[in-house]
């Protein structure tokens, strides 16, 4: 990784994902918004709602990466247990917060507040609340641990509440290609463009549009400069080719970019 980049690690936990009933929304809107930060979201696991599982995978990514962030797991059943592996994670008593319980008790009607409702005030002792502007029921921080609802409406209002917590580096730019030939015929030409910009990703991934075959070719980097750069030996290398390629629409940190070859 280039000096200096903040990195992150995505915990998705829960056995209804693992099994299939319900499809993961989050990922893909995290990694954006990590970016975007400044952030690189290196991993993202999907764990089973088992304890010795989750703790020690919270053990060891928490130590490798700057930021870990976890979803699902913090409702009110039994086996919504993140709060509790959190807990023991970090060796913190498990308590129920009292800041996290007066914002229950002023959502609820008295006498409302159930001990199932109850259970989504248990944070380790120490942590630092997440916002819920929309059922209210708050994630928490520990550490460099950011612990949030699986529900996706409810998981983005909670990251737009911690958000300015996150100290990022530069976010990624990127520039896609579409090519219209096999991965093959690009694979040469791409491994020593690489070997050339080793400070540049450089991905190709396949496509079938109505039936015609081809690759898309991005190209990643957090400077514009060698992005740029290297933009122009992939021009090159296509030009080579005799390939019809077109550069689609890109987001960049300094907003939309279309460019066309």
């Amino acid at each position: 990784m280039p000096k200096g980049t903040v990195t992150a690690c995505l915990l998705i936990i829960g056995n209804e994902i693992l099994s299939g009933r319900t499809q993961d929304k989050n990922l893909a809107f995290l990694g954006q918004r990590l970016n975007e930060l400044g952030i690189r979201l290196m991993e993202a696991r999907v764990i089973p709602d088992i304890e010795v599982v989750v703790v020690a995978t919270l053990n060891e990514v928490r130590r490798r990466f700057d930021y870990v962030l976890t979803t699902g797991g913090i409702g009110p059943t039994h086996d919504d247990i993140t709060a509790d592996c959190v807990a023991k994670a970090f060796g913190r008593p498990l308590i129920i917060n009292p800041q996290a319980r007066a914002i229950l008790e002023a959502h609820y009607e008295p006498g409302q507040l159930t001990p199932a409702r109850l259970r989504m005030a248990r944070t380790p002792e120490g942590a630092e609340l997440i916002e819920n502007p929309v059922s209210k029921a708050p994630g928490f921080q520990v550490e460099n641990v950011f612990v949030m609802a699986g529900i996706p409406d409810i998981m983005q209002a909670m990251f737009a509440s911690l958000q300015h917590r996150l100290a990022g580096g530069q976010p990624l730019r990127s520039r896609t290609v579409a090519v219209e030939l096999g991965e093959s015929f690009v694979a040469d030409g791409l491994a020593r463009l690489q070997e050339r910009f080793p400070d540049v990703e450089i991905g190709s991934y396949p496509f079938n549009r109505s039936g015609v075959f081809g690759t898309r070719l991005v190209l990643r980097a957090t400077e514009e400069a060698l992005l740029g750069e290297a933009a122009a030996a992939l021009d090159a290398l296509i030009a080579g080719l005799g390939a019809r390629a077109t550069w689609e629409a890109a987001t960049e940190a300094a907003g939309e970019r279309q460019r066309s070859a």
